[in-house]
C-alpha cells in the first residue's frame, strides 16, 4: 500500500472519531483524494470501511510530522475540534513518537 493511501486510510479513520462523517469532511476527503491521484470509487469504499481501519505509522519523521500536521487540519475542517478528534490526535501523536508539548506546539502552529 502506498505512503498516500495509508495517509488517506488514516485521514478516514480521524473522520469518522466523532462517531459520524459530515458532509464537510466528506467534500473535504474528496479534495484530497482527487489531489492525492486517488480514485473516487477507492475513496468511496474507504469511506464505507471507515469504522473498520486500524491506523497506519508512517515510517519516517518527515512523513509522521506531516501526518500529524494534516491531522490537526483536518479535524478542523468542519468548524470543530471535537473531544474524540483531539483523543485520536493525541493517540496518534504518541504512537508517532511526539510528546504532549510538541503536539501542543503542532496545535498551536495550526491556528496561525
Amino acid at each position: 500500500m502506498t505512503t498516500a493511501i495509508e495517509h488517506f486510510r488514516n485521514l478516514v479513520s480521524l473522520s469518522v472519531a466523532d462517531g459520524t462523517i459530515e458532509d464537510s469532511e466528506r467534500v473535504a476527503l474528496s479534495k484530497i483524494a482527487f489531489d492525492r491521484g486517488i480514485p473516487m470509487d477507492r475513496m468511496n469504499v474507504m469511506l464505507s470501511k471507515a469504522n473498520e481501519y486500524v491506523y497506519l505509522i508512517p515510517q519516517n519523521m518527515i512523513d509522521r510530522e506531516k501526518q500529524l500536521e494534516d491531522m490537526i487540519a483536518f479535524a478542523k475542517v468542519d468548524g470543530k475540534f471535537c473531544d474524540a478528534e483531539l483523543s485520536l490526535i493525541t493517540s496518534v501523536a504518541e504512537r508517532l513518537g511526539f510528546s504532549k508539548k510538541e503536539l501542543d506546539q503542532f496545535i498551536q502552529a495550526s491556528q496561525s
